[in-house]
């Protein structure tokens, strides 16, 4: 998120509220219990559970990522929004977090109820010994001995909360890509009859290689902040941004670079056309330090290759 742009009515912005205890409670002390493994110690996975892989990941400092997806038998995405998938109640979503072959913590979102607004967060930091992990509600600060902070369940909301679907990472544009075997794709979800509405075609991101790595990268690091469908929010601020940015790649805006949100409304303001160094959005990305860098969350380290592609980006615009 572009902190030194947001202007001045967003003090605070980095407060969130907590989750209820009560609706936190409603989840499972362990990993083991909220149905991701059919056996821990084999790590066969549960009948249903799918992984899936973002074309465009959010950037954690290098992390290893594995995710997985869970819909319940027969249930259907609702899909007449192509950009903000709704998800039926008992869908959960995990994704887990790996240093140097290390566990470190399994995230789970789970939909506890009928509306956007039934998802309840959750980390898992593994133990010890590696058999299980456990529930954390508060987070956890360099966890296992590692620089990787995990995120209390309240904290979850200051980027999922920035999206109607509440889901990051699993869409039409994220899943265009075929998947390996196994895996889930948005080929395969057609196939499967999970779509409401199937799109009728893949979408496709115009451009050089260059413009859609660049596209791609702050679609996914940038638009669960800046994006114009955000949902109001009734409490603290949480990350939210007051401003005119949008880093969305519509599906419905896809016909050539100069349609995209991004292009729209960054170029010739966060981005100064063939000046990286001159450009606000550059300068953030490729620093970090409270209030000066971008994304400001789960990141302590700069994206070298974000970086470079990004900069070769504005150069030749």
């Amino acid at each position: 998120m572009l902190i030194a742009l947001l202007g001045a009515g967003c003090q605070r912005y980095w407060v969130c509220d907590e989750v209820e205890q009560a609706r936190t409670k409603l989840l499972p002390e362990h990993l083991s219990e909220t149905g991701l493994y059919a056996d821990m110690a084999t790590g066969e996975l549960a009948l249903g559970v799918a992984p899936f892989t973002p074309r465009f990941p959010l950037w954690s400092d290098g992390s290893d990522k594995q995710r997985w997806l869970l819909l319940p038998d027969g249930a259907q995405i609702d899909t007449s929004n192509m950009d903000e998938w709704s998800f039926p109640e008992g869908t959960k979503v995990w994704k887990q977090f790996s240093l140097a072959g290390v566990r470190i913590e399994t995230r789970l979102l789970e939909k506890r109820g009928p509306t956007d607004a039934d998802w309840l967060p959750l980390a898992f930091v593994w133990d010890p010994d590696g058999q299980d992990a456990t529930a954390a509600p508060l987070g956890a600060i360099d966890a296992r001995h590692t620089d990787h902070n995990v995120p209390a369940a309240g904290e979850c909301l200051a980027c999922h909360g920035g999206r109607r679907s509440f889901i990051l990472g699993f869409s039409a544009l994220q899943l265009a890509d075929s998947a390996a075997d196994g895996a889930l794709d948005l080929g395969q979800l057609v196939q499967q009859g999970r779509l409401s509405q199937p799109p009728a075609s893949s979408p496709v991101i115009p451009g050089t290689p260059v413009e859609v790595a660049a596209l791609g990268y702050l679609h996914a690091n940038c638009s669960h902040c800046h994006n114009q469908t955000r949902p109001e929010r009734h409490g603290a601020r949480c990350f939210a941004p007051k401003d005119n940015y949008d880093f969305t790649l519509a599906v419905d805006r896809l016909d050539a670079v100069a349609a995209t949100p991004t292009y729209r409304t960054v170029v010739g303001q966060a981005v100064e056309p063939g000046d990286p160094d001159g450009s606000r959005l550059y300068e953030l990305v490729s620093s970090r330090g409270m209030f000066r860098q971008m994304p400001p969350l789960a990141t302590e380290k700069v994206d070298a290759t974000a970086t470079a592609n990004l900069r070769a980006w504005i150069e030749g615009l």
